[in-house]
């Protein structure tokens, strides 16, 4: 039965959890493009970033529709995200990876983008915000407690993200709690309600 949600929902899955036999099987789904595209990429982890979050959108999507994954096709554009060919009448959706998180986001309602940032404590921050936002951001940060500095950063620089996703002005950015991760929703109408979090085990029923 399809389940239509108000607002957005952000599948996120831990690819650790993944074995061989699962990828062989999203494999499987892929239409012409996509497995022209996955077979291209020479790295392994980008390779496995790539089919996993075309497997997590097939599976959140067959789930809210009522359909079965396998069901769901994608055209594959280059330099653009991919374009819903059936069925017709989908929900708007986004994709992202970091790390061995891999994320979708999805709404009947609105167009959104999404991103999602591991936070490495090795990771010069402070020197980032400078060649990305400019001294006076970086500034600001500085100015703040390490964690609260650091948390701030990947806060605007998942928000900058989500936004460049979207491709247009964003009507609202939500930012989400996690452990490990920088999770902000940018979409293009402001949402009824919060986004909903849900953790996948990419099991598709």
């Amino acid at each position: 039965m399809s389940t239509i949600l108000p607002g957005a929902t952000i599948w996120l899955l831990d690819s650790r959890c993944i074995g061989p036999a699962q990828q062989t099987q999203y494999e499987a789904w892929l239409g012409a493009g996509e497995a022209a595209r996955h077979a291209r990429f020479v790295r392994p982890q980008r390779q496995r970033q790539f089919l996993l979050g075309r497997a997590l959108l097939r599976v959140a999507m067959g789930k809210l529709l009522g359909v079965a994954p396998a069901a769901i096709a994608l055209e594959e554009r280059p330099g653009q995200a991919p374009r819903l060919l059936s069925p017709a009448d989908g929900p708007h959706f986004s994709i992202a990876h970091s790390g061995h998180w891999v994320a979708c986001a999805l709404s009947v309602t609105t167009p959104l983008g999404l991103d999602i940032e591991m936070r490495d404590p090795r990771r010069d921050v402070l020197a980032l915000a400078r060649q990305a936002f400019g001294p006076a951001v970086a500034a600001e940060l500085e100015q703040l407690p390490l964690e609260q500095g650091r948390a701030a950063f990947y806060r605007r620089w998942s928000e900058a993200e989500a936004c460049y996703k979207l491709g247009r002005e964003a009507a609202s950015c939500v930012a989400l709690d996690h452990a490990e991760l920088a999770i902000v929703l940018c979409c293009a109408a402001p949402l009824a309600q919060a986004p909903a979090l849900v953790l996948s085990g990419l099991a598709p029923d």
